[in-house]
Order: C-alpha cells, then sequence, then structure tokens
C-alpha cells in the first residue's frame, strides 16, 4: 500500500485568516475586518452601526440593514486584523514549510488586494507582487501551490455599490479579478480553485444561522456558479494547461436509526448541502432535485441559457473539498451534538473535539469513495484539521498528540482509500500555522503544527515554535506517507 508518486502533501490556510495587515499594502476592507470572536458555543458576530447610531451585530455572512454602516469599536477586538501576521512573516513561514517537506501549500487571494475598489478602481499593483514574491519563494523552495481565488472577501466595497453577491454584476467583477490572477501567474500557478466551499450558505440555512432570505441565498449561489464556470473558461484560453477546480464544504452524515425516514433525510441532507454545488460546477448543470428545494424554499431562481452554456462549458477539472467531522440525520427527537458547523443529532459511537466536533477518519474514507464514485473527476483534499486548545510548555515546547492522533487515524483512511482506487492528487491539512477561525473567529482554537504566539485578546509576539506534529507530519511529508507512525 502506497501513495502515487508525485502526491502532493502540504496544508492550507487562507489569505483572510493568516495575513493580517488588513489595511497595508493597499488593500481594502472586507466583511470580517469587522468581526470579533466568539467561542466554542458561539458563532463570531460582525459589527456595524445602524442609521439611528445605534451599535448593532450579525452573523458573518449576512446582509446589513437598511441604512447601517460597518464600523470598528474601540472597546472590540478584530482577530483578522493582525491574525497570525502572515503578511509581514510569509519568508519565515514558507521555510518552515518546506522544512516540513511541503510539497505544495493552498491558500487563498485577497481579493481585496487585488482589484480594492472593483474593476473601475484598477488593479493594486503592490497586492499583486505581494503574492507574485509569495508564489515565487514557494516555487524555489520546491512547492506546487495550489491557489483558491475567493474565499468570502470580496472587498465592502462592492457590497456598499451592488448590494453583494445576489446582483449578477458580481459575475463580471470576479471574472476580471480572475483572469488578471491567471496572467499574472502564469507559470507560477498551475492549479486554481474559484470558491472555497461555495455551499456554505446552504449549510448556515439549514442551521439557521443567516439572516438573508431563502431568494438571496439561492441567488448568490447561482451567480458564484456563473462566476466559477466562466472563469474556468477563461482559464483554459489564457494557458490551456490551467487546471481549475472547485472547492466544496465536505458533507458527511448517517441515518441515525434504521427508520427508513432517516435514510431517506440523510440521503436528502446530501443531496441539498453538498451535491447541489457540486453537481452543478462539476456535472455541469444544476441536479434534478434542484427544483425541489427551490419549491420548498419558495425561490424563483432565473437561469438563463446563457447560463446554462456556461456551466456546462466551464466545468471544474477537479473537486476540491473539505472533511473534519461527521454528523448524524434524524427524524425523530434526539440528542443534538454539540459542533457549531458539523452538528446534527448526538452520535454515539464517535468522541468529539473541544469544539463538539466529531473525530470520525472511517466517515472520511466513506466520503472518499462516495465523491469518486459520483464525479468522477481527480479529488483534491484542501481541509483537514483538528481545531483544539494548546499548550506551551516552560522549555517552549508544545505536545500536540491529539493532534498527530487525527492526522494519522484520517491519513491511513485516506492511503486506504488509494489503494481502493479513489482518485486524489493531493492532501493538504488544515492551518499549517495557527490561524484565525472561520467559524468562531478565535486564535486560541488552534489547527497548526506551527504555533503562532497570539490570542483571542490580541495578545502575543507572533513568533513561531514547531509543535509535535511539526515533526510527526515532516516524516509523513518527506517519505510520500509511508512514514506514518
Amino acid at each position: 500500500m502506497s501513495f502515487p508518486k508525485g502526491f502532493l502533501w502540504g496544508t492550507s490556510i487562507s489569505a483572510e485568516q493568516v495575513e493580517g495587515g488588513w489595511n497595508e499594502g493597499g488593500k481594502s476592507p472586507v466583511q470580517i475586518d469587522y468581526a470579533a470572536a466568539g467561542d466554542a458555543s458561539h458563532m463570531r458576530k460582525v459589527w456595524f452601526l445602524n442609521a439611528d447610531g445605534t451599535r448593532g451585530s450579525m452573523p458573518a455572512f449576512g446582509k446589513l440593514p437598511e441604512g447601517a454602516k460597518y464600523q470598528l469599536f474601540d472597546d472590540i477586538h478584530y482577530t483578522n486584523h493582525d491574525a497570525a501576521d502572515f503578511y509581514h512573516h510569509w519568508k519565515e513561514d514558507l521555510a518552515l514549510f518546506a522544512e516540513m517537506g511541503f510539497t505544495t501549500f493552498n491558500t487563498s487571494l485577497a481579493w481585496s488586494r487585488i482589484y480594492p475598489y472593483g474593476v473601475q478602481g484598477g488593479v493594486n499593483k503592490e497586492g499583486v507582487e505581494f503574492y507574485r514574491n509569495v508564489f515565487t519563494e514557494a516555487r524555489r523552495l520546491g512547492m506546487d501551490p495550489v491557489i483558491t481565488l475567493y474565499k468570502y472577501d470580496e472587498p465592502v466595497w462592492f457590497e456598499e455599490t451592488y448590494g453583494g453577491w445576489e446582483n449578477r454584476a458580481m459575475i463580471d467583477e470576479f471574472v476580471e479579478f480572475a483572469k488578471v490572477c491567471f496572467r499574472e501567474y502564469k507559470g507560477l500557478i498551475t492549479k486554481w480553485m474559484t470558491f472555497n466551499e461555495i455551499n456554505i450558505l446552504l449549510m448556515f440555512r439549514q442551521m439557521g444561522n443567516s439572516n438573508l432570505p431563502m431568494q438571496n441565498i439561492y441567488e448568490q449561489i447561482h451567480n458564484q456558479i456563473i462566476a466559477s464556470a466562466r472563469s474556468v473558461k477563461a482559464a483554459h484560453e489564457i494557458d490551456p494547461d490551467l487546471k481549475v477546480g472547485c472547492m466544496i464544504a465536505g458533507i458527511c452524515s448517517y441515518p441515525l436509526t434504521p427508520d427508513p425516514e432517516d435514510v431517506m433525510a440523510n440521503y436528502v441532507n446530501f443531496q441539498e448541502n453538498f451535491c447541489y454545488c457540486a453537481d452543478a460546477m462539476v456535472r455541469g448543470a444544476y441536479p434534478s432535485f434542484a427544483k425541489r428545494m427551490w419549491d420548498q424554499d419558495s425561490v424563483t431562481l432565473e437561469v438563463t441559457d446563457e447560463d446554462k452554456k456556461d456551466m456546462l462549458e466551464g466545468k471544474a477539472d477537479f473537486l476540491g473539498f473539505s472533511y473534519y467531522s461527521s454528523s448524524c440525520i434524524t427524524t425523530h427527537d434526539a440528542e443534538k451534538g454539540s459542533g457549531n458547523v458539523f452538528s446534527g443529532a448526538k452520535n454515539p459511537y464517535l468522541k468529539a473535539s473541544d469544539w463538539g466536533w466529531t473525530i470520525d477518519p472511517t466517515g472520511y474514507k466513506y466520503m472518499l469513495h462516495t465523491l469518486n464514485d459520483r464525479y468522477q473527476v481527480p479529488l483534491f483534499d484542501v481541509e483537514n484539521g483538528l481545531g483544539a486548545y494548546d499548550k506551551v510548555e516552560e522549555d517552549g515546547s508544545i505536545h500536540d498528540d491529539y493532534r498527530i492522533a487525527y492526522l494519522k487515524a484520517h491519513i491511513e483512511k485516506l492511503k486506504e482509500a488509494v489503494n481502493e482506487g479513489v482518485n486524489i492528487f493531493g492532501y493538504t491539512t488544515w492551518g499549517g500555522l495557527d490561524l484565525v477561525s472561520a467559524s468562531t473567529g478565535q486564535m486560541d482554537k488552534r489547527y497548526g503544527m506551527i504555533y503562532v504566539d497570539m490570542n483571542d485578546k490580541g495578545e502575543g509576539t507572533f513568533e513561531r515554535k514547531r509543535k509535535d506534529s511539526f515533526f510527526w507530519y515532516k516524516k509523513v511529508c518527506e517519505s510520500n506517507g509511508e512514514v506514518i507512525e
């Protein structure tokens, strides 16, 4: 049992969660720059000033009330402003990645660094050069980066100008942004992904964690799907050798009981929260059950003939996905799990992380086979990791055996799946270095194999420290997955 030659090993981070430098280098603000940290029980909130001068807050990805404006308040600490300060430490961080033997790493580009105020505001050359320097150094160190264009960080200017993604004007804006990236980094980047976890709004819809009307949710996702398809087409015109994939938040769930109603409810959950977006982007058309979803949510979605043509001609070259946890679906009364994103009914057979996310490596293998069978395109695991509290010992060491155990169990299942025929070309852990959690906005929720000295209150030096998992994963990467113990 072994991984194929050239299998990509590395880690995944994102611009908004590691970079910091939120108002440096010509960058404009994004929504999450106005968000504070939550905790294990509470999702983070975005703060604003109402038209009447009162302070207000809403969930991330939400829509501002009429007349409100994003506002910073002196008594709130905004963790994304500095994050892990990759903006000033990127050379050090890439050197650490190379020391671990990475052959790839994934990050997103901050749209707000490239086009701070949309196409009419022009390209920000300082932002373009920042990423060129990062990618050039990564190449020099032996890494083949896989880069994501969008991870929930369009400039606030777009919301103020167009009202956000429900406006089709955003499609052209995104495609122009994508074209600049494809051209500027031609030869440096050969693999791209368009939208990160594009299905996240559908998941929030199910959780009730959004103040967006259903109509807006579907319109936003549709416009992003069309923007992605047109970007794939543009990439292939600019460079036929470019591979452009999509990225879907992994949904792995089981029926809680053998009741046929639970089995059906579980399958519907997979259809609605994963396949709706993945089918549209990989197969090139909305699935047959889309109409059921639109009807049940009282949505009228305009899908033009041109949209259908774009979707078919702009199919993703590969399917990227995340996997952290699994959940249970039931039609019966049952004890709920405590995961803030992957919740559902509590699974009595699985243990959970400090944030209530169940630890399920077998579910990982199950999902790998499910996606391989359904989509039959190359797969790429973009995110897999464990958020936990880490303790720095007096001698500076960090003994994160729990993280090693999590990653080891999942990589073992990945190896089994590869040897059973799953077509996957790479694996990147989530958070090679500690970063701001997307769901809670915390620095204290640590995913990295590299410790970053910064906490939820903004206290710390940004010093980097190697955790035990750093040395363990180094052996995995350097041996192409042969040494997992």
